[in-house]
């Protein structure tokens, strides 16, 4: 598909490329940006650009622009300290959204490039992205200009018939393979419009997806915590497809996903340095299907190895995941091979402590990692409780459940291979992918900074059997701002929900798990420091919880939630 630069610049100046802010973005107004970008690369000697920006239409006309002028792009997925200090020493430009510390270059107003587009050669160097940090340290991985092109080709020929003109909706960020190939480069090659901003919260992502025909892109983490009591009707009938790639989508989040999205996502299974590989829809069963033109075997120690267009110029590449042969020409994946580490001289297989783990039922999931503990390796267990494993939390506090969860793995592994820092979360941390990441979890251990609130301060105003009445001030630093939103902070519906619910069953002894909610009203929102009210009333001959938010300025929130067995 190396006809994709005379595609885009060819194509009707009035036809819409991308939407940002429920306003379209005219191809004409799109090309003018491209145009500005190359005018930036045409006069510099950079010829390694990091780019980062977090508007999708923007990053696009950038990316064009540059390749234009061929500069190899280098992406990271974000621009934290550590990334930016990653790239400095590799690239000789920043574009973009950095932090003014890499002094980003942008176009100048009025600046405008009138060279003849020409598609770079096959093997020009168009892209460096970084592997994902998932089981390490990101490493770089260099793309040629004929992978990315190819592998479009490849996605249109196997999904593009059921998507027609649908708009590119997405949860991931571009920043990422993934994002860019599904967010950019093959919405820009088949000509569907682009959606500008990533949605974050699911509250934003319902409504966007009933507007008009529309593709999800999505991650697993995404997909798994996509709450119920949202409307997803609309979504359901203008749904064209959805897809989840980054990461192994479980059985029980594709169910979840498909009833409220009324169709199974599509998994994409590949990694940075091997591109795509295959795809699988749950509902069809567990073995995946390869792209066109890939190529797999299974490798002598039981490995997946792969060979495709997308995958660089080895033959055959190796890949850390163990497999199957399904027939007729499928794959099943049995997990990562990579996950063996020495502790002690002692092989310790962490796919086997974590399913260890869940086994006991006082975890819901399980990581468990490798960390640089003074002068050896040790083992870190980060730990989603059940609801049995909160109850023991509770009662007997982080030593009991420590104590019960070494008891489970000390028939697999010797004393001197336990973990020895255990930490217990409510939700795994995750990047812009959707992705939780070693980094990511490692910066929970005690060197990292404290961890900011999720819940607000209270005072106790009344308390009865059936009934409390509870004054919350909303602390400005409160976990669940970021991003929600940037220019003026709210708190989510959903985690209004959520301290219902918790305080519920702090102040009224409630039990029941959460069956639904009836009734939900937002009037008026609620941000940092706002004193607010919160009326707690158990109706037991409903089985409800009511709840409502109010302050001096008026009704915030209320609504009916049900509770179940």
């Amino acid at each position: 598909m190396r006809d994709v630069f005379p595609l885009i610049a060819t194509r009707r100046k009035d036809a819409v490329t991308g939407w940002r802010d429920d306003a379209p973005v005219t191809h004409g107004v799109w090309l003018a940006r491209v145009r500005a970008w190359a005018a930036l690369g045409a006069c510099s000697d950079a010829t390694r650009v990091a780019l980062y920006h977090e508007d999708s239409l923007e990053f696009a006309a950038a990316l064009i622009g540059a390749w234009i002028t061929r500069k190899s792009i280098w992406l990271v997925a974000d621009t934290l300290p550590a990334s930016c200090a990653a790239l400095a020493g590799r690239v000789d430009a920043f574009w973009g959204a950095f932090p003014a510390a890499c002094a980003p270059d942008a176009p100048v107003v009025g600046d405008h490039w009138d060279g003849a587009w020409h598609a770079p050669d096959d093997d020009f160097a168009a892209l460096v992205v970084f592997t994902s940090g998932s089981t390490g340290t990101p490493l770089p991985i260099a793309k040629r200009f004929a992978q990315l092109t190819c592998e479009i080709a490849a996605l249109e020929r196997t999904f593009g018939a059921g998507l027609q003109s649908a708009h590119v909706i997405s949860t991931v960020s571009h920043q990422h393979i993934y994002g860019l190939l599904f967010r950019v480069l093959w919405p820009l090659a088949a000509g569907r419009p682009i959606h500008a901003a990533r949605h974050e919260f699911p509250e934003t992502l319902a409504p966007a997806l009933a507007q008009q025909p529309c593709v999800l892109l999505a991650s697993p983490a995404h997909l798994k915590r996509m709450p119920a009591h949202l409307d997803w009707s609309g979504a359901s009938h203008m749904l064209r497809a959805v897809f989840s790639s980054g990461g192994m989508l479980e059985q029980d989040a594709s169910i979840h996903a498909a009833r409220l999205l009324g169709q199974a996502p599509i998994e994409v299974y590949g990694s940075s340095e091997s591109g795509g590989v295959a795809w699988r829809r749950r509902d069809a069963g567990e073995a995946w299907t390869p792209l066109p033109d890939v190529r797999w075997r299974i490798g002598p120690v039981g490995t997946l190895d792969v060979a495709s267009p997308y995958a660089g110029v080895e033959p055959w590449l190796a890949l850390a995941d163990r497999a199957d042969d399904a027939g007729a020409g499928r794959f099943v994946l049995r997990g990562r091979a990579d996950r063996i580490v020495k502790i002690e001289e002692k092989r310790i297989a962490l796919d086997a402590l974590e399913a260890a783990l869940i086994a006991t039922s006082l975890v819901r999931e399980a990581k468990v990692v490798s960390v640089q503990q003074a002068a050896r390796q040790a083992l870190a267990a980060f730990v989603l409780p059940s609801e049995a494993g909160r109850a023991l939390l509770a009662g007997g506090g982080k030593l009991a459940l420590n104590t019960r969860l070494r008891a489970a793995l000390a028939p697999l592994v010797e004393a001197v291979a336990l973990p020895r820092r255990w930490r217990y979360l409510d939700a795994w941390p995750v990047n812009a992918q959707g992705k939780t990441t070693v980094a990511g979890l490692l910066a929970l251990l005690d060197d990292a900074p404290p961890e900011r609130p999720r819940y607000p301060i209270i005072e106790v105003l009344e308390t009865a059997p059936a009934r409390a009445l509870l004054a919350l001030t909303v602390p400005e630093d409160l976990l669940y701002f970021d991003g929600h939103f940037r220019i003026a902070p709210v708190l989510p519906g959903v985690v209004q929900l959520d301290w219902a619910i918790h305080y519920g069953r702090l102040h009224l002894g409630l039990t029941g798990a959460f069956a639904g909610v009836n009734a939900l009203k937002f009037q008026q929102m609620i941000r940092p420091g706002h004193p607010v009210r919160l009326e707690l009333v158990h109706d037991l001959s409903k089985g409800s919880l009511n709840f409502r938010y109010f302050s001096d300025a008026g009704a915030h929130a209320s609504g009916r939630i049900q509770l179940g067995p």
